[in-house]
């Protein structure tokens, strides 16, 4: 079963787990870079990383976590910085 075969739609796709080497290209192509140490660093610090499941010690993420995670991280286009920013800026 190839990518080319899953619609995104499809529970097979979202139900995929991705190691953290595969999490990380996959978050890249949802324009969210973050390196497989950084998503190890976000789990262990409690942080605000993306959801993982364990199987034995090894980490994996499930695709349709890992796609909605990334939506969640994004914000709606902008066009200058938020008015309480702009209050701190010096100048």
């Amino acid at each position: 079963m190839t990518d080319q075969d899953l619609q995104p739609g499809d529970d097979r796709a979202d139900d995929d787990l991705l190691t953290r080497t595969e999490a990380s290209a996959f978050l890249a192509q949802c324009g969210i870079r973050l390196k497989p140490a950084t998503l190890a660093r976000l789990w262990s610090t409690g942080s605000n990383g993306p959801p993982c499941r364990h199987i034995r010690s090894r980490p994996y993420y499930p695709r349709g976590l890992l796609r909605d995670w990334a939506r969640a991280q994004m914000t709606d286009v902008r066009t200058g910085a938020p008015p309480a920013a702009r209050g701190r800026r010096r100048g």
